[in-house]
């Protein structure tokens, strides 16, 4: 079921002793100077996505403008999903990542200029798609480019830690942002040009550190740009059946079950908490997902990946249920750290396997179709939730929290509900094996 190693496509293994220390994958230069440029561009972002969203509201005063910031970075995605996949096989993905990078932090730089300057707010969407095109290029060739840094039986263990740095930078990012905002509004009259300075400092660290990564991807073979072979990612994953069950699985689960939405709903009219409420709610998925990072750092390879990842799947839909019908802030905080814990199980299982059963002269294209599903649920599962609150609540003549709770508690049973499904259409998922 798994695909040979080679000396051409994962690095020579360490030592068996070595192997069972949980952080000896950090042993791995490489590995450690990736891990650390992807944090502190993640980290910049998140700074960089906080900025955007206040500077343009206090510019505008227009909920319309903030929704617009997510449809100029999903336009490029739907646009540039493919041809990422396809430069991700056929290109050097390490310079592949380089350039997504240098394009970030041009963008930001130009970001910096139009808050400096106050330019007119179009000149900021035409950032954000640039934003929205560089990521979609990072994001295949980072993935397919992550499992040429580490031995085979490291890799779980990698994803663990990318996954929880990621998780750790929406922590420190949102707060790091308006900590800037704040300090910087005291001397200077726009303070949002503070954070987009920052965040293109932050990508220039993170470029040279990936420069420094020793281990090239090597193209053995270039394929021409034809729909064939940009589809190919698409024909692979629906011909896997392990692949298309857990991106299926994931992909629903982020649709329905996902409150994060509706949280100043929940906030405001449900736990009465305010502003300083949302913000503990807003952290506690990634806190939790945190918290389940070290807890898998500690322990070997998941021995029932499959079981895993359908039971990780199903108690995210419960404890969406108990943070649904909350009205305990405490309770609801730590609902939604349970449902980050156990969704970072899930995308740990699903980041491994879909690269580990992924011939490497595909990862990318299959990557592509990866990021295209779930990137896609997100955006749409948060419109889902909203849409479902407000039919639900003053279409029907009831109060927003009326409505609220019932897309909420809908959706995960509707999680519930899919990992059923999917564990009868797919049993193969059932029955896969260790994680390595």
């Amino acid at each position: 079921m798994h695909e040979a190693e080679s000396p051409d496509t994962l690095p020579p293994p360490l030592a068996p002793a070595a192997e069972e220390h949980p952080y000896a994958v950090f042993r791995n230069r490489d590995f450690r100077l990736y891990l650390v440029a992807r944090f502190i561009a993640s980290l910049g972002q998140q700074m960089l996505s906080y900025a955007v969203g206040w500077e343009l509201y206090a510019r505008t005063h227009s909920t319309l403008a903030l929704g617009m910031v997510g449809l100029a970075q999903m336009v490029p995605m739907f646009l540039c999903t493919l041809p990422a996949g396809h430069v991700a096989d056929n290109f050097n993905r390490k310079r592949v990542v380089l350039a997504a990078t240098a394009i970030l932090a041009v963008a930001s730089l130009g970001l910096m200029f139009i808050s400096a300057l106050q330019a007119p707010v179009l000149w900021v969407y035409w950032c954000l798609v640039a934003v929205g095109a560089a990521r979609t290029f990072f994001w295949p060739a980072g993935a397919a480019y992550l499992p040429s840094l580490v031995p085979r039986r490291q890799f779980a263990r990698a994803v663990t830690f990318n996954s929880g740095a990621y998780q750790l930078s929406c922590i420190l990012g949102p707060a790091a942002g308006g900590g800037l905002v704040v300090l910087s509004g005291r001397f200077l009259e726009h303070p949002a040009a503070t954070v987009y300075a920052l965040n293109t400092l932050a990508l220039l660290v993170s470029f040279t550190l990936i420069l420094l990564v020793r281990r090239e991807h090597r193209v053995e073979r270039r394929q021409p740009f034809t729909i064939q072979n940009v589809a190919e990612g698409f024909k692979f994953v629906f011909a896997n059946k392990i692949i298309l069950g857990i991106i299926t699985l994931d992909m629903f689960a982020v649709f329905l079950g996902g409150a994060t939405a509706l949280l100043p709903a929940y906030a405001k009219d449900i736990l009465r908490t305010g502003p300083v409420g949302l913000g503990i709610l807003t952290s506690a998925m990634s806190i939790g997902a945190v918290v389940c990072m070290l807890i898998l750092a500690h322990r070997p390879p998941l021995e029932k990946a499959g079981h895993a990842m359908l039971w990780a799947v199903a108690i995210f839909g419960l404890a969406t249920i108990a943070f649904g019908v909350s009205k305990w802030l405490w309770f609801s905080f730590l609902m939604l750290a349970v449902c980050g814990g156990v969704d970072n199980i899930s995308v740990i299982v699903r980041q491994t396997l879909v690269q580990i059963l992924t011939p490497d002269e595909k990862r990318g294209r299959v990557s592509s179709v990866n990021s295209l599903f779930i990137g896609t649920s997100n955006q749409l599962g948060e419109a889902e939730s909203g849409t479902v609150a407000y039919l639900f609540g003053p279409v029907m003549g009831h109060a927003n929290a009326t409505g609220s709770i019932i897309s909420v508690v809908s959706g995960g049973i509707g999680t519930v509900l899919v990992v059923l499904a999917v564990a009868w259409i797919w049993p193969e998922i059932r029955r896969y094996g260790k994680l390595a």
